[in-house]
């Protein structure tokens, strides 16, 4: 699977954004997906994850509320729409894949990584 993020962009702080990742080949739906984002400095954090089907989400704590993420199998496509943005969200944002049987929230679950898409916050 190769996946391709985009829509990444400078925001005023409350400001939404939404994010997009496409992937290539047929198994898409198969693979549980997760938006994960890395600040200057600081390690690749978990940001939200979806289940194979859509129906199962899961969201750090700074962004429930703010951030939803969901997926289209039809188009191999996952999203992650975010309002209400902060400076400190500001980071690179990947999206990944991983065996749905995998823990959700680790860097090293996930087999497939996009390239990332810089989210810039500003206050």
């Amino acid at each position: 699977v190769q996946l391709q993020a985009c829509g990444g962009g400078l925001v005023q702080a409350g400001g939404s954004l939404r994010l997009s990742c496409a992937a290539s080949g047929r198994t898409f739906s198969s693979y549980a997906m997760g938006w994960f984002r890395q600040a200057p400095g600081k390690e690749r954090e978990f940001v939200a994850a979806v289940s194979w089907g859509g129906g199962i989400t899961y969201y750090t704590d700074s962004v429930k509320g703010r951030f939803t993420i969901s997926r289209d199998n039809a188009k191999n496509t996952v999203y992650l729409q975010m309002n209400s943005l902060k400076p400190e969200d500001t980071a690179v944002y990947y999206c990944a894949a991983r065996n749905p049987r995998s823990d959700y929230g680790r860097v090293a679950s996930y087999i497939y990584w996009g390239q990332g898409t810089l989210v810039t916050v500003s206050s």
